[in-house]
């Protein structure tokens, strides 16, 4: 027979009957409900310390939650391009190269500024900067390019519409993106550079006032005072801080500055950059989450991105790999140009400085130290898996019967019979030299057919990809040397290959004082 069990193990009383225990709570002094209340009860500390994460894990969770939703909703994107293959990239240890635009469309928040009508379509491009953080997050370039620049726009396609647009030579970068959307103008910068931006962000005016608000004013000098009436912007000499409208005008202002044109205006708003980033880095915003999350809502509700960074963790990751940059590692330059042969009002990319930077990008050059290593490619990852045999690759074409002339542009006699060694060398062996009238630029032409023959030329050559261009009417493929390439078989080995010595305008560690427009400066 099974042993009973015995109630008093339990401190129960036998004479106390067969009633609920509750009945007999104090019936004893040492009944089954006191000593069950005993064991249940919790030190009044550990009640206290159980409440207060309970309340602190729900709350956070719920302020996190709150947060990341008003984000996400606050995020407008559009696509990365307008007819380009898309080429986003979000690991930490890749290169990151992002497209930074100013919209000057007035409608929304922006209608004070104008009437709708200033603006059409989606709108040009106020500002136009290629950010480029390096792989190691140790250095950052941003590139400026003036809204005056004339450039070939390629063909672009509308991703809401899907009506496309032809290609156009010769037009203001700042329109880019007018007809087909911001993708267009990722194209186009993609075209000029031959690089393959990973993203865009684009703001409106209302982010640059609020955002000067948030961090309490932004330190600007100036050579001597100043009133723009166009713009309002009105400053003292030297020294302001300027925050919300006076911030704006700062930025938008095309004749304060120098001589009024565009290059006067980007060094401004390099100068405008550079003292954002060392207010930042010095009240360690990047490290404050309070802040962050104040710059942060303030941002994404005047933000367009592409759908690479429609997230709050990507835009967030951009904030992480930028948080220990040194600064005097943060350059800020302007694309080298010169007067455009076509309209002197307008302006052209300087060769070969306008290659040689475009070349020291693609090549991941430190732009403040020249001569430094670039940084390392990862290491390939080993695998186990077996290689299978496959069949060889069958070229596209033969180029020993690819038609190749070289037109002399260059004003150095002899020049193409160099180059059409080169290429003779190259195997492009049906090759031959003319003499042509002198030109800037040196520019590969490809008649129908042929793109993929001019591209192999050019890479042969290192002319860049900007410089490769569809001519129906030519034979095959043409060479048009330039001035810009008088010299050896490489294009931009001509100067040494090196970049000018003041291709960096400053860094975001040093403070610049702007030259203030003559024609604009008032007393005090």
């Amino acid at each position: 027979m099974g042993r009973g069990r015995d109630n008093r193990e339990y401190g129960a009383d036998a004479s106390a009957g067969t009633g609920p225990v509750s009945r007999h709570a104090d019936a004893t002094a040492v009944g089954v409900a006191r000593h069950l209340g005993s064991r249940s009860r919790m030190p009044a500390w550990l009640k206290v310390t159980t409440a207060v994460v309970t309340i602190l894990v729900v709350g956070g969770l719920g302020f996190a939650g709150y947060w990341y939703l008003r984000f996400q909703s606050n995020i407008t994107t559009a696509p990365l391009n307008a007819g380009g293959a898309a080429n986003s990239s979000d690991d930490k240890s890749e290169r990151m190269q992002i497209l930074i635009l100013g919209s000057d469309t007035r409608d929304g928040a922006n209608a004070e500024y104008g009437a709708v009508d200033d603006s059409t379509g989606y709108g040009k491009s106020d500002v136009m900067m290629l950010m480029d953080v390096s792989a190691d997050n140790k250095r950052v370039s941003v590139i400026s390019f003036p809204r005056d620049l004339l450039v070939d726009i390629p063909e672009c396609t509308d991703q809401k519409t899907k009506r496309t647009f032809p290609a156009r030579s010769g037009v203001m970068i700042n329109e880019a993106m007018n007809e087909a959307g911001i993708g267009c103008a990722v194209d186009t910068v993609n075209k000029l550079t031959g690089l393959e931006i990973d993203h865009f962000m684009m703001a409106d005016f209302t982010a640059v006032k609020e955002l000067s608000n948030t961090v309490g004013g932004v330190d600007v000098c100036i050579s001597d005072a100043v009133y723009d009436p166009d713009s309002r912007l009105r400053l003292p000499k030297g020294t302001s801080a300027v925050k919300g409208e006076m911030a704006l005008a700062f930025l938008r202002t095309r004749h304060a500055f120098a001589d009024g044109g565009d290059l006067g205006r980007i060094r401004a708003q390099q100068g405008f950059l550079s003292s954002l980033t060392r207010k930042i880095k010095d009240d360690g915003t990047l490290s404050d989450p309070s802040k962050m999350l104040t710059i942060a809502d303030v941002v994404t509700k005047n933000l367009t991105v592409d759908e690479g960074l429609a997230s709050v963790p990507s835009l967030l990751s951009i904030g992480s790999r930028l948080r220990d940059i040194d600064i005097s590692k943060v350059a800020f330059v302007a694309v080298p140009t010169t007067p455009a042969v076509t309209d002197i009002n307008r302006l052209q990319i300087a060769e070969p400085a306008g290659s040689q930077l475009f070349a020291a990008l693609r090549e991941d050059v430190d732009l403040t130290d020249p001569t430094a290593p670039t940084t390392p490619s990862p290491a390939p990852t080993e695998t186990t898996a077996t290689p299978t045999e496959t069949a060889p690759a069958v070229p596209p074409y033969d180029k020993a019967l690819q038609p190749v002339t070289v037109a002399n542009g260059s004003g150095v006699p002899g020049r193409a019979q160099e180059i059409v060694q080169a290429l003779i060398t190259g195997g492009f062996t049906q090759s031959g030299p003319f003499e042509a009238t002198a030109v800037a630029q040196s520019v590969v032409y490809y008649g129908t057919e042929f793109a993929d023959v001019a591209a192999d030329v050019a890479a042969l050559l290192g002319i860049p990809a900007a410089q490769v261009q569809l001519a129906p009417r030519v034979a095959g493929v043409q060479v048009y040397l330039g001035t810009d390439f008088t010299t050896g078989a490489t294009y931009g080995a001509g100067a040494g290959g090196a970049l000018p010595e003041d291709i960096v305008n400053q860094t975001a560690g040093d403070t610049v004082c702007q030259q203030a427009n003559p024609v604009l400066i008032v007393q005090d």
